[in-house]
């Protein structure tokens, strides 16, 4: 008979090397745990992807409703405004809106300092650049709206 059927205790099929039966137990431990933290991961993933996809959808849902708004506040203005007028002045407002929500958040990450203080300095700079081609450009395209 060979070695290995001479290292098997008889009819239990495992090792009867000591150090091969603690291989084989902590391999099956290890098996084991590893299978429970899989469950427990797609038991917390599950959860998870569904407040994700819940969201989402609450998001999508904001974008429509600030659509919408934006929409019935148009529609307010033109009743005592001419349409390209109240167009204007609601583009306008939102700009304006922007502009300020975006100066309070910029100085909010430039007073975090490191990395945020960066970030910052960068959204600025490309912004900057942005507004340096856009501006003109748009400025023309009122000027030549007006004429018409």
């Amino acid at each position: 008979m060979g070695d290995a059927v001479a290292n098997q205790a008889a009819g239990s099929g495992r090792p009867a090397s000591p150090t091969d039966r603690l291989a084989e137990d902590v391999a099956e431990v290890v098996r084991a745990e590893v299978r429970a933290v899989r469950g427990q991961l797609a038991d917390a993933a599950r959860p998870a992807g569904l407040g994700v996809a819940l969201v989402a959808v609450a998001g999508g849902c904001l974008v429509l409703g600030a659509g919408a708004a934006s929409t019935t506040v148009l529609r307010m203005l033109e009743a005592f405004l001419p349409r390209r007028l109240a167009a204007a002045g609601l583009t306008a407002g939102y700009l304006a809106t922007a502009l300020v929500l975006g100066r309070l958040g910029l100085n909010q990450l430039r007073a975090a300092g490191g990395g945020s203080a960066r970030l910052a300095d960068e959204v600025r700079d490309a912004v900057s650049a942005t507004a340096g081609r856009v501006v003109p450009a748009g400025s023309a395209a009122v000027r030549s709206g007006l004429r018409r």
